[in-house]
């Protein structure tokens, strides 16, 4: 994972350099995935590797973990808070009974404060989705997916617990039960239905599960999520 680590900074120290910018913003949710792309971000960047807590009536102990990943990465960090601004949405538009719909603006105005910090620091703005997930789809479009780069999407759930390891983040966040925190007592896990060994096993074509078929579905169903939208052409 040590010669993977610096695979990965330096591709990313070239992506950036490419694009003429000068740094990576990213979210800090409190989770593994975007701890292991701060820990890879400050190695390439130093002080250019800005992490961003997003909390939107979010689980208060998310934002303590977040501020672990930056005490033991010594990372610069933004609190902004988005609870008043994904309420005045609602207000202004309506109340949706389909409950994903309204989870789902969380994420977006999420990205939407990720590319104004970007655009004002000359950065881009850093991804956090990895393998698993990427598969089937299981993030928000033109939300969490919508980045300049994607540091990790190569490393199925597994690796990156490996990376995070390599990386000496803290204990806490490592073995903290994965979430999207879209809502009250939402695990990944339970809301996929099925695990993230099985997922990573289907990913890497070595699942032979009972919840191969589901997994499958939910890749082929996700095709769009991955793509650039349709263009007609004359």
């Amino acid at each position: 994972m040590k010669e993977q680590i610096e695979a990965v900074v330096q591709w990313m120290r070239e992506t950036v350099k490419d694009a003429h910018a000068d740094g990576v913003v990213f979210g800090l949710s409190g989770g593994i995935d975007s701890a292991v792309v701060a820990g890879l971000a400050k190695r390439a960047f130093g002080d250019d590797a800005l992490g961003i807590i997003m909390p939107i009536d979010s689980n208060p102990q998310d934002e303590k973990d977040a501020r672990l990943v930056v005490e033991s990465l010594s990372l610069n960090v933004e609190k902004v808070d988005l609870t008043k601004t994904y309420e005045a949405l609602i207000d202004a538009s309506f109340e949706s009974d389909v409950a994903m719909a309204e989870a789902n603006i969380k994420p977006r105005l999420r990205t939407t404060t990720l590319y104004y910090y970007a655009q004002d620091r000359n950065y881009l703005v850093c991804g956090c989705s990895n393998a698993s997930e990427y598969y089937i789809g299981y993030f928000t479009k033109y939300g969490d997916s919508a980045c300049d780069l994607m540091p990790i999407v190569d490393f199925v759930k597994g690796e990156v617990v490996e990376l995070a390891k390599a990386l000496g983040l803290p204990k806490e966040i490592i073995e903290k039960k994965p979430t999207a925190g879209l809502y009250t007592g939402q695990t990944d896990e339970d809301e996929m239905g099925f695990t993230y060994c099985e997922l990573d096993a289907a990913v890497r074509g070595q699942n032979d599960g009972e919840h191969k078929d589901l997994i499958e579905r939910r890749h082929m169903a996700s095709a769009h999520k991955r793509a650039l939208p349709p263009k007609f052409e004359r």
